[in-house]
């Protein structure tokens, strides 16, 4: 079991940043994607739980960024950058986007979790980063936690235990 002095909860639709020596989780991830980007010489991580892919299909006046793929990457790279990240240090790894529910029809409004994953990698390879690590599909929730001093990322799949990207 690894501890760090401060654990940052990030919700649904939400993002933060975790100090070297803390660590970052969310939980819930269904058809969400965790992701997370850092930079490992300074021990600086950001996540974001990402719902949908693409911030064109909110209503909302002032969309809430971090709900959606294209601006919570975009975002979250924004923020570490203000804290002192280096761009070409930027490292992801990410989990989630599972297919929650089986559905007759095979529209592709439903194809939420396939549809977030393509989204953030769309995001991510428009700036460069490389994904390190990815626990992606399936039909199970899951739970991660990001290390800043290790570098690990810890995913907890329902009734499938735990491993380390």
């Amino acid at each position: 079991m690894m501890i760090s002095s401060t654990v940052v909860k990030v919700g649904i639709a939400d993002m933060d940043i975790a100090e070297s020596g803390s660590s970052i989780r969310t939980s819930g991830l269904g058809s969400c994607i965790g992701v997370v980007l850092y930079d490992e010489r300074i021990g600086l991580a950001g996540m974001v739980h990402v719902m949908l892919p693409d911030s064109s299909l909110g209503k909302e006046q002032k969309p809430n960024l971090a709900k959606y793929a294209d601006t919570g990457v975009e975002e979250l790279i924004r923020k570490l950058r203000n804290r002192g990240a280096n761009m070409n240090r930027l490292q992801c790894k990410m989990a989630g986007g599972a297919q929650m529910f089986q559905f007759q029809s095979k529209s592709d409004v439903m194809r939420i979790g396939p549809r977030n994953a393509e989204a953030v990698k769309e995001a991510l390879s428009k700036h460069n980063v490389p994904i390190i690590a990815q626990d992606l599909g399936g039909n199970k929730g899951r739970t991660i936690e990001f290390f800043t001093s290790t570098g690990i990322l810890q995913v907890r799949t329902v009734n499938e235990g735990t491993k380390e990207l």
